[in-house]
């Protein structure tokens, strides 16, 4: 017996019943007024072989379905489109990217999907569905729009979100009380979310377009153009974000060798000032003769040549901005 996680029927776009026995599959799709959608969760190889013979599924789809982490991707056969796509999640502590990955058969008159575990939110795709049920009489290319629709609208959440922390960090490259661990922490977590929604939304702007010429001059084709455009800008907007990113990064770089500069000379500035004392002092250290040795006046002069000779080179160092 195959699991069907869940089962709906639509005639003439309006929603008969739910999680019928899959093994009357063959008897609906024979009839022309009738759109089924399956949902397989976690199945086996066994579970898509029963549904193969009904749907004509081709052996390598099936092949592609029961291995994880396929790259999205629309594939064309003779009975059949096989289609992967990921819907995406964020965590908000660590800003690690998660994929749910969602295989689907497209035939004539039924929408297999195959769902590798429980992450992908099947739930809201039939939201979204319930909530655009004028559209249902056009039958299947009704259902994948919603679903392309809920995967293409996480990705576009996603980037936006991560647009956000990306203007924050550009808000904090100039805080020197924010370690530069934290924010180097930081930047690396977002590239590395961005790359992982890089890899799946730029395969799927080829999938909704090949999608989109294929509806073209149908009443599906406007809604099929709005999940293309959204996806374009998902991927542009993820290019975009990694490309300032990296800008980011440079200009941490310069901001940190401009202080470690301005440190260095503030050092070597003070560094002058306090060797003339030093050296004067040393001079007359000496165990030599020398004028004022011993002397009252000498200890005079001394003092007021260091306290001039500090003072000066001070306020040339500031005058020329090394302090």
């Amino acid at each position: 017996m195959c699991r069907v996680a869940r089962a709906r029927l639509y005639r003439n776009g309006v929603l008969e019943t739910e999680d019928f026995p899959p093994d009357r599959l063959a008897e609906y799709l024979a009839d022309e007024d009738l759109t089924v959608w399956l949902d397989l969760g976690t199945p086996d190889e066994g579970d898509l072989q029963i549904l193969a013979g009904p749907m004509g599924l081709h052996e390598l789809a099936i092949e592609d379905a029961l291995q994880s982490h396929q790259r999205p991707k629309l594939d064309e056969y003779d009975t059949h489109y096989y289609l992967t796509a990921y819907s995406v999640t964020l965590d908000s502590t660590t800003y690690r990217l998660t994929k749910n990955e969602v295989s689907v058969f497209i035939t004539d008159r039924a929408v297999l999907t195959v769902r590798p575990n429980e992450a992908f939110d099947i739930d809201e795709v039939v939201r979204r569905w319930d909530n655009l049920t004028h559209l249902a009489k056009n039958g299947v290319d009704f259902l994948v729009h919603g679903l392309l629709d809920y995967v293409v609208d996480t990705q576009f959440d996603i980037v936006a979100s991560l647009e956000d922390r990306v203007e924050e960090l550009e808000d904090m490259i100039f805080d020197e009380h924010l370690a530069n661990r934290d924010q180097l922490r930081q930047a690396l977590a977002l590239r590395r979310s961005l790359v992982t929604l890089r890899r799946v939304a730029v395969p799927l702007r080829e999938v909704v377009n090949t999608l989109t010429r294929r509806v073209s001059g149908t009443p599906m084709a406007p809604y099929f153009q709005d999940v293309y455009d959204h996806v374009l800008r998902v991927a542009e907007w993820t290019e975009s974000l990694r490309e300032l990113l990296g800008t980011f990064r440079e200009t941490q770089l310069n901001i940190q060798s401009n202080r470690l500069n301005l440190i260095m000379k503030k050092v070597t500035g003070w560094a002058a000032i306090i060797a003339v004392p030093t050296a004067i002092t040393g001079f007359y250290g000496q165990n030599l003769p020398i004028p004022g040795a011993q002397q009252p006046w000498g200890a005079w002069v001394s003092s007021i040549v260091i306290v001039v000779t500090s003072v000066g080179l001070y306020a040339m160092f500031k005058r020329r901005d090394w302090l």
